[in-house]
């Protein structure tokens, strides 16, 4: 086992308005470690005037400075971003004294007199390690929560589908962008309504950040209640935009959505399943039908959520026959770079990609998609990809439900 040597402090800033405490701190270090170099400072003000926290490893700090009453220097200073380790060094021998210092944040207190060489500097060094520490520990705390919050968020914007009892199978995909440790605002879903139709949507709220995934997750549930709660399929997307509008904490935050509405039924003729897809988009990529061949289903573009709250998003309906299956994406898949250089893939790279992977299974495709277009782009995408491929629950390609969840994407 190889053990880690801390690193000795290199520098030491004494707060002190004695010149001959200043003289006798100055010897007491030099005797043990003379190349610790040491800063003087008269007052907690000229400490924070010039800047010197930045420069020290450790404060050496007297309580009796003008300008400073009992322990008010020490909380300027570790009020101070980025502080580093404090010691008191002071006169007064007062037990009181130095157990509130240390509750106020100091890591040692020390009385002057009573103190040589050797015990001043290792409680300097002892200081620091004390500091780096607790710095680490309060980064890891920062780490479990920023990750407890991205999977509160998780669980708000990616969903399982309800879709128990239709004859439409889900999978989806979610992987996030490199430039952040949270989640973003894509979302998506897919629910049986109570009169048999299925619905489903992919939206993608402007922006990145904890506000618009929380912003992504609000629209999602209110989404799936809609629809549960039987609303017109006509009023959801209005609806939507209302509760985005009075929910969003910068006027000009707007999302873009695709939904889809499936209804299967048996023709009386022949007695063939047939299904027939609505669509709406609002300033969103068109959905891609994978059976016979990827095609787009492009329906008349609307504007985003949250841009005209009289805006109209009128639906386009597709005949998917018995077998089919339906691509939706937000557009991180599209936006990365694509095969000509200095142009994204765009919409006519993916139908080009899916052409090309027509023999993988819709289990895989997902996946194997997003790391396509990853080789594209020379690496990770800038933004979130979420993907949801629904089919019928008889298509020839599906395969077991996968349950394995990659490290940096989400499979259900």
């Amino acid at each position: 086992m190889i053990r880690t040597v801390p690193a000795a402090p290199r520098h030491v800033l004494l707060v002190e308005d004695d010149p001959g405490d200043v003289f006798l701190v100055r010897e007491l270090l030099a005797e043990v470690d003379p190349e610790l170099g040491v800063t003087v400072a008269e007052s907690v003000a000229e400490v924070v005037e010039r800047g010197l926290l930045g420069r020290c490893d450790c404060v050496l700090l007297d309580l009796n400075l003008p300008g400073s009453d009992g322990l008010d220097g020490l909380r300027t200073i570790l009020r101070t971003e980025g502080a580093p380790a404090v010691c008191v060094l002071t006169g007064l021998d007062d037990e009181h004294l130095g157990t509130a210092a240390v509750a106020a944040g100091a890591q040692d207190y020390l009385v002057k007199g009573k103190v040589d060489g050797q015990v001043l500097i290792r409680a300097v060094r002892y200081a620091v390690e004390r500091r780096r520490a607790e710095a680490s520990l309060l980064r890891l705390r920062e780490e479990q929560l920023a990750a407890a919050e991205s999977a509160r968020l998780e669980r708000g914007l990616l969903p399982s589908p309800l879709l128990a009892g239709s004859p439409v199978r889900a999978r989806s995909f979610y992987r996030a962008g490199r430039t952040r440790s949270l989640i973003g605002g894509d979302f998506f879903d897919a629910v049986l309504g109570p009169t048999g139709t299925v619905h489903a949507i992919v939206g993608d709220v402007c922006g990145h950040g904890p506000d618009e995934a929380a912003l992504g997750a609000l629209l999602r549930v209110a989404w799936r209640a809609l629809v549960l709660a039987g609303v017109d399929e006509p009023q959801v997307l209005p609806k939507l935009q209302q509760l985005l509008v009075s929910e969003r904490h910068d006027r000009s935050l707007f999302t873009t959505v695709c939904t889809v509405a499936f209804r299967s039924e048996v023709d009386p003729a022949d007695g063939r399943l047939t299904t027939e897809m609505l669509v709406r988009l609002a300033g969103h990529p068109p959905p891609v039908s994978l059976i016979p061949a990827p095609r787009p289903a492009v329906p008349p573009v609307g504007l985003p959520l949250g841009l005209d709250v009289d805006a109209a998003w009128e639906p386009a309906s597709f005949d998917l026959g018995a077998e089919w299956a339906l691509l939706l994406h937000t557009d991180g898949l599209i936006e990365g770079r694509g095969p000509v250089s200095g142009e994204p893939l765009w919409e006519e790279g993916l139908l080009e990609m899916l052409e090309q992977e027509r023999a993988t299974d819709l289990e895989h495709l997902p996946a194997k998609l997003v790391e396509r277009v990853q080789e594209l782009n020379g690496g990770p995408l800038s933004d979130d990809v979420a993907i949801l491929l629904l089919s019928s629950d008889t298509g020839p390609q599906d395969a077991p439900q996968a349950s394995a969840v990659p490290a940096d994407g989400a499979v259900t």
